[in-house]
């Protein structure tokens, strides 16, 4: 018996596996013409901004998670006055709203920063698992505009309007974060119910007027964004297990998750439940109050997910699809004390390599408590913005080229088939070296190759296999930027 529940679990789990994996792989086309072109324009864009900021900034700790009841090390609770006690630290968790007070919020320098940083569009979060609004929401009274809240008697206090003004008046686009799942709902976690994970804790089929009444109310906060807050360009939902589920996955899933998951106390991590939000219909409604609106249902296979979003990681390979790396610039998602941020080397390289894979780059900065960001942040905006400068040309609206990176050398590839080589600089490596040698590609005979902030005219010449360029001294002593440099070849051989 003990052997047939082994096996049992060794396939489950072999199932999720792959299937986690075909789900990072395949995509459903979109077909609304609208949607089609925002989406060609968004992939042009390639950087942004997501902000992850509520009231738990206040004790650096990480977003929501610390109240959801699963054993994980980002739920662990650390804070409050009885953190051994769930029931207590929710109270906690929720009362960090009375001291909620960021006066020194200033999206307008933030808006700034991300747009000398080279940043076309931004992400904010109106709100997270926590159910705790950043926005002046008239369903909910857990908002950053209750009375209850310090800041609400500020004229900033509709934080995700001002956001949102700013960024947009420095012509960046506007993409609304929003939480599917709300753990201070009471129609998604029901006061008469404990809350065992992450999930709704109760059965939408057993209680279907409660789930309707959560769905209806998880459509009117999403049409309330898109109709009092100007212009948005991407709705970016969060909460993928908030999903209709078929019954034979739920099955699977459950049973999986129980024998690969179960602890020696017989805890199950978190279980898998249909939880049918209606997506169809709100996407619908969503583009009439919004056209051509790209939505971005994370990790729920089917159309309504415009782009992936790989999370904290960049694709080994190039993607068939529209996609975007979400990750993390310094400390994590949320508000860190004291957060180690990307060097410029760093954040250069990743905007580099996800660029040449075809993909987006939306990094995180995290506003502390007193609605600040650290320094850090900053200087990592300042280093990209002095790159952009000198290379934009090569990463906006471009698109990869086989084999899109040979060795530490990147490729890309615009509208006129100008080819761009980012040489990364290795470690110890501060100049670009006299001679580089590139095998996988050829120049046209006679073509023109440059680095992209000087007007120099290299000399190259073919080699049996791809061809030699050769970089003046003169030029090697006083290059226009660090940490990566850029050759345009005019023409290639296709």
């Amino acid at each position: 018996m003990k052997k047939s529940i082994a096996m049992l679990a060794l396939l489950f789990s072999a199932q999720l596996f792959s299937q986690a994996i075909y789900e990072d792989e395949r995509y459903v086309p979109e077909t609304d013409p609208l949607v089609l072109e925002k989406l060609d324009q968004w992939q042009d864009k390639k950087f942004g901004l997501l902000m992850h900021w509520g009231t738990y900034s206040q004790w650096g700790i990480v977003e929501s998670w610390s109240i959801c009841p699963e054993d994980y090390g980002w739920c662990e609770r650390k804070k409050g006055s009885n953190p051994d006690n769930y029931n207590q630290y929710v109270k906690d968790y929720e009362d960090l709203r009375k001291s909620f007070n960021p006066t020194k919020f200033d999206p307008t320098k933030w808006a700034k920063a991300a747009k000398d940083a080279g940043m076309k569009y931004m992400v904010f979060t109106t709100k997270h698992h926590d159910g705790f609004n950043m926005f002046d929401t008239q369903y909910s009274d857990y908002k950053v505009t209750n009375s209850d809240v310090p800041f609400s008697t500020n004229p900033k206090a509709n934080i995700a309007k001002e956001v949102f003004s700013a960024f947009r008046n420095e012509d960046m686009w506007i993409g609304a974060y929003f939480s599917k799942p709300d753990w201070h709902n009471e129609n998604y976690w029901d006061p008469y119910f404990p809350p065992f994970d992450r999930n709704v804790n109760y059965n939408p089929a057993a209680y279907p007027k409660k789930w309707q009444k959560y769905v209806d109310f998880t459509h009117n906060q999403i049409l309330e964004l898109l109709t009092n807050y100007g212009s948005i360009d991407i709705l970016w939902l969060d909460g993928g297990w908030v999903a209709k589920t078929p019954k034979e996955e739920i099955k699977q899933g459950y049973t999986a998750k129980f024998l690969e998951n179960k602890s020696e106390n017989g805890f199950i991590k978190h279980r898998v439940v249909d939880q049918d939000i209606k997506m169809d219909e709100l996407v619908v409604k969503a583009r009439q109050k919004q056209p051509g609106l790209i939505v971005v249902d994370r990790a729920v296979h089917g159309k309504n997910q415009n782009y992936l979003t790989p999370e904290n990681r960049v694709p080994e390979k190039t993607l068939p699809y529209p996609w975007e790396s979400c990750i993390t610039s310094g400390g994590g998602w949320s508000y860190t004390p004291d957060a180690k941020y990307l060097t410029g080397r760093q954040g250069i390289h990743m905007l580099i390599d996800v660029v040449a894979k075809g993909g987006n780059l939306l990094l995180n900065v995290a506003p502390g408590p007193d609605g600040t960001w650290q320094q850090g942040a900053y200087d990592l905006l300042a280093d990209y913005g002095a790159w952009l400068d000198v290379n934009g040309s090569a990463i906006y609206n471009t698109k990869p080229i086989a084999p899109f990176k040979e060795d530490n050398i990147c490729m890309t590839q615009n509208k006129k088939e100008n080819v761009f080589l980012f040489y990364m600089a290795k470690e110890g490596e501060n100049t670009i070296p006299s001679e580089i040698i590139v095998k996988s590609i050829n120049p046209k005979k006679g073509t023109k190759i440059t680095m992209l902030g000087s007007k120099t005219k290299l000399k190259w010449e073919k080699l049996d296999e791809g061809f030699k360029v050769t970089i003046p001294e003169k030029l090697r002593n006083s290059l226009p930027c660090k940490e990566a440099w850029t050759l345009k070849i005019d023409k290639i051989i296709r």
